[in-house]
């Protein structure tokens, strides 16, 4: 996807409210072979200190906090589930791009809609063991399909592998994908 066509989203603004889970993620399959790197029991940092407490998603935490959703993704009543992408998921979607971290950064509603559409808000978070193939409707308010194969495919047909599954957190769960997800 060219910079004109990730542009286009540019004034799109996601809410952080309000908006529900699909049930919808990755198949159980795919996943039975990656382990957990927290139990459900042990969680005791939210998604955004999850992220801060690893220097592979210092990318991440950079654009969470460029973004402006750092407060919101650390709601302790809330329940996200998240897609993480790693900082060298980071790197290939702004050589795929040809955007500058600063550029894509600076950006604040694309920014915000890409990064909403790494995250899952509801009821309840979803790990790996509740999912099944199909759509789920990101918090941006754009669709995710889960493919058969356990695999992401973002509005562009794009796919990212998910390397790890079922992190816990006080207010949610994050999965580690290799891709950063980019909507329509």
């Amino acid at each position: 996807m060219k910079l004109t066509k990730l542009a286009t989203v540019g004034a799109l603004a996601i809410s952080l409210a309000g908006l529900s889970a699909c049930n919808n993620m990755m198949p159980q399959k795919s996943v039975a072979t990656k382990a957990p790197m927290h139990s459900q029991s042990m969680a005791k940092m939210n998604v955004v200190q999850i992220a801060q407490s690893n220097a592979d998603f210092s990318l991440l935490v950079e654009a969470v906090q460029a973004a402006g959703l750092a407060g919101a993704l650390s709601n302790p009543n809330a329940h996200f589930t998240v897609f993480a992408p790693t900082n060298a998921a980071f790197m290939q979607v702004l050589q795929e791009t040809g955007m500058s971290k600063a550029q894509l950064f600076s950006n604040k509603p694309l920014l915000t809609k890409i990064l909403g559409y790494h995250v899952i808000n509801g009821a309840m978070p979803v790990y790996a063991k509740d999912v099944k193939p199909g759509n789920i409707t990101m918090l941006s308010n754009d669709t995710l399909m889960v493919t058969t194969q356990g695999k992401l495919m973002d509005e562009n047909g794009r796919t990212a592998n998910i390397l790890k599954t079922d992190i816990a957190a006080t207010n949610g769960v994050v999965h580690v994908i290799d891709k950063v997800l980019l909507p329509k």
